[in-house]
């Protein structure tokens, strides 16, 4: 086959033309389920790849219900877990015959306003990853009827139209608890993120309520602005840079690992103590320099690919939705604490 010069935009009918074929059978080739013989499918394909052809999306959204767009809403690029996230999020939705939109929202109002963005590109369904969503203006755009399917994505949303798929936070901080009262730590301190508005992580409140149980007490709370590494640092600095430097942990559990490596840095560069023998320190999410030798952090390991499985199930419609906020992860210990 040789492709025909010129710098004219390539039509089906072109790849028709060079395969052989009608211009109905190369629009059957590139549909994912459509009934047509591998060995015409193949001609098309080497045609299409030939000429260098790629079928109009939008043409092909509006003549069907599904665009094969997902968006995903993203507010936290500080946090190493949300690019985890995105990296594996993309990679399988490709892979499952979807492609992503990718919008990086600043605050709670302008993840309204990239939801509406969205729609307009007709998207089979939105992601939302991070903290900064308000409730109301999610009802709000899912009440307009503008989003198919909205999907929050490591967390829970209370919204009942919406789909929460998330570890499930209760029984990971559960096993957390438990080892870090196993081991004999007594004095915890429980770094958390920050509010938010709307999907919740459950990680201080299952942490606080087992603590409790086991023993017998409180545990203190230390709340950081935001998931980024360096102001978890500059904020346990503080802390115990004044009169709660009589009282330091013996165990700092923190709600994500971004958190636990700024607490680490604060700990040894700043306050000069030592991790763990002064002070041990553990994290969530298992991000991929959660192992590196500089913190060799123990931590409660996210499900990363089963989640973004469950994301291809809900978006094929095949499975009922309910045990998407209950997947499990597993505990993994290293010489932090």
């Amino acid at each position: 086959m040789s492709a025909p010069k010129g710098f004219e935009t390539i039509t089906a009918d072109d790849v028709a033309q060079l395969a052989g074929v009608s211009r109905w059978t190369v629009h059957r080739a590139f549909k994912k389920d459509a009934s047509i013989s591998e060995k015409s499918r193949g001609k098309v394909m080497q045609a299409a790849e030939t000429l260098g052809y790629v079928p109009d999306l939008l043409a092909v959204s509006l003549a069907s219900d599904r665009s094969g767009l997902v968006a995903i809403l993203m507010d936290d690029f500080a946090n190493p877990q949300q690019t985890t996230n995105i990296a594996l999020l993309s990679s399988t939705l490709r892979m499952a015959g979807w492609h992503t939109l990718l919008v990086h929202t600043l605050d709670e109002d302008d993840a309204f306003s990239g939801l509406l963005h969205a729609s307009q590109h007709r998207v089979d369904a939105a992601i939302l990853i991070g903290g900064r969503f308000n409730d109301e203006r999610l009802a709000a755009a899912l009440g307009a009827q503008r989003l198919r399917r909205l999907i929050v994505y490591g967390r829970v949303s209370q919204n009942p139209r919406t789909v929460s798929i998330c570890c499930d936070d209760t029984v990971a901080m559960t096993e957390i608890t438990d080892y870090v009262h196993s081991k004999g730590y007594r004095r915890p301190l429980f770094l958390a993120g920050p509010p938010t508005t709307s999907a919740h992580l459950l990680r201080k409140d299952a942490f606080l309520a087992r603590w409790s149980t086991l023993a017998g007490a409180a545990a203190d709370v230390l709340v950081v602005g935001d998931y980024d590494p360096g102001h978890a640092e500059a904020c346990l600095t503080d802390h115990l840079s004044g009169p709660a430097r009589q009282h330091v942990p013996d165990v700092v559990v923190c709600e994500t690992d971004a958190i636990a490596m700024g607490a680490m840095d604060a700990l040894r560069y700043r306050l000069d103590l030592r991790v763990p023998h002064d002070v041990a320190v553990t994290g969530f999410d298992d991000v991929p320099y959660a192992a590196n030798k500089n913190y060799d952090l123990t931590t409660y390991q996210q499900p990363n690919a089963v989640l973004a499985n469950a994301v291809v199930e809900v978006l094929k419609g095949t499975q009922d939705t309910a045990p998407f906020s209950q997947i499990a992860g597993k505990l993994v210990v290293r010489s932090s604490a």
